[in-house]
């Protein structure tokens, strides 16, 4: 069960940015209320191994980067990922858990980037290549 809830969707649909590990681009149109792991599962978006808890905040697997005007608009953190985020790779100052993140209206044509080095489930770390 996700920590935060999604709040209401008012239909409405903003345009999101996501680069992937290997710097590969992919943007889809997302319902307002959607949250960002959700997005990447429905619009199955090329992301090797993210998401991997479904939401509950039991790994840091949907770690994104976000820029740093879009980071300061967003909601503050719950305790709980923050402890999450203390485990993640390649961890920045606006680094979130996209589990978290509910798209927004305001967020239309943002950018988001995975990570290049991810930790997967089973604990091994990696590196991947840009291309």
């Amino acid at each position: 069960m996700r920590l935060r809830a999604s709040k209401s969707s008012s239909g409405s649909k903003v345009l999101v940015h996501f680069v992937n590990q290997s710097g590969v681009k992919s943007s889809v149109f997302v319902t307002e209320g959607e949250t960002l792991l959700d997005v990447v599962i429905k619009k199955n978006i090329d992301i090797s191994g993210f998401g991997a808890c479904e939401g509950t905040l039991a790994c840091s697997t949907c770690h994104l980067i976000f820029e740093e005007s879009v980071y300061d608009k967003l909601e503050p953190m719950l305790d709980e990922e923050v402890d999450m985020l203390d485990l993640a790779y390649g961890l920045t100052k606006t680094s979130r858990l996209g589990c978290q993140v509910t798209v927004e209206r305001w967020m239309d044509g943002m950018t988001v980037h995975v990570p290049q080095e991810i930790k997967d489930q089973r604990g091994k770390q990696e590196a991947v290549s840009s291309k």
